[in-house]
């Protein structure tokens, strides 16, 4: 199986590493900068290109777009007419309209398309998804780091903000463990990176997910605690039992019984890895893949609806 990269940023790296060990073949990778793409593909392999259309046609069998949402136009929906099966950075776009032009083309053309949300494919996650837990009541998740990241991160017109950039996965896997919301408030703003040259997004953050049943999700981020450290942790409740995840492949599980011992979820998996396992098991056996790229629609119309709730400040019912 073929496959060719879409950007050349770092992202596309644990990308690359995935592919081959899942034993696929990195034939090109593909930058608006050829230097870069050359420097690229001298430690990836492959042929470098600085055009889709070329690349494409030194024949592919999946393209993984790394591209920024915001310097996609119409590469998915091209490599999607031209037969070429896709996996998607996430978020799919910065909009729900793009994001929905993409994932029509995709389905008109007939491909095997996956949106990048990895969190799913973490061993613990599976492993939750496995078991009879009962209805999950509540979902309580974190997600902090400190860095400026990259100019375009920095700017919202670019990246769309921490909660579309970074939280967005964690609101996917909200969805995923509990279904579709009813209803959204949250709060952000941007404390201690005003002085900051370009940076316009949010560095705290708070969300509340509701369900009509009663149910909640809870998510906070910040941009502005330790340096260098990257944390991320959900507490997910259930019926039956109760997950305390410090990573999609580390958890304690724990049953809702009076005495019952905790279980401890340990796994060595890269969720890269697995993500490029199925998607190429998916173009084999001509069926979806775990994570279909209309997914990454559905997840950003929750993110935006997110976003526009702090804005506005008030609660908005995104059923």
């Amino acid at each position: 199986m073929r496959v060719g990269i879409l950007g050349c940023g770092g992202i596309a790296v644990r990308h690359v590493n995935a592919a081959k060990a899942a034993g696929l073949e990195v034939v090109a990778a593909c930058s608006r900068d050829m230097a870069k793409a050359q420097a690229f593909t001298a430690v990836s392999g492959g042929q470098p290109f600085d055009d889709i259309e070329r690349m494409i046609d030194a024949g592919l069998d999946l393209l993984v777009i790394t591209t920024p949402p915001f310097a996609r136009h119409g590469e998915a929906e091209h490599a999607a007419t031209r037969g070429v099966n896709l996996l998607v950075e996430k978020p799919i776009a910065l909009d729900y309209d793009a994001a929905t032009r993409m994932a029509d083309a995709v389905d008109a053309a007939g491909v095997t398309a996956a949106i990048g949300f990895m969190y799913r494919h973490g061993a613990a996650v599976r492993d939750w998804k496995a078991r009879d837990t009962g209805p999950v009541g509540l979902y309580a998740g974190a997600y902090h780091c400190n860095a400026l990241h990259a100019d375009w991160w920095r700017d919202e017109a670019q990246s769309g903000g921490q909660i579309l950039e970074q939280v967005i996965h964690q609101i996917d896997l909200i969805r995923h463990l509990m279904g579709e919301p009813a209803t959204v408030y949250a709060r952000r703003a941007n404390l201690f990176h005003r002085a900051a040259p370009g940076y316009s997004v949010e560095d705290v953050s708070a969300i509340v997910f509701g369900w009509e049943d009663g149910r909640i999700a809870t998510l906070n981020a910040s941009n502005f605690a330790t340096p260098g450290i990257w944390h991320k942790e959900w507490n997910v409740f259930a019926e039956k039992l109760t997950g305390r995840f410090t990573d999609w492949n580390e958890a304690v599980f724990t049953p809702t019984i009076t005495g019952a011992a905790p279980e401890p979820i340990v796994s060595p998996a890269d969720p890269f890895v697995t993500q490029m396992e199925d998607i190429a098991a998916a173009i084999r056996d001509k069926r979806q893949p775990l994570i279909p790229l209309c997914e990454g629609a559905t997840t950003l119309k929750l993110a935006l609806a997110a976003r526009r709730s702090a804005d506005e400040r008030g609660e908005i019912n995104v059923r």
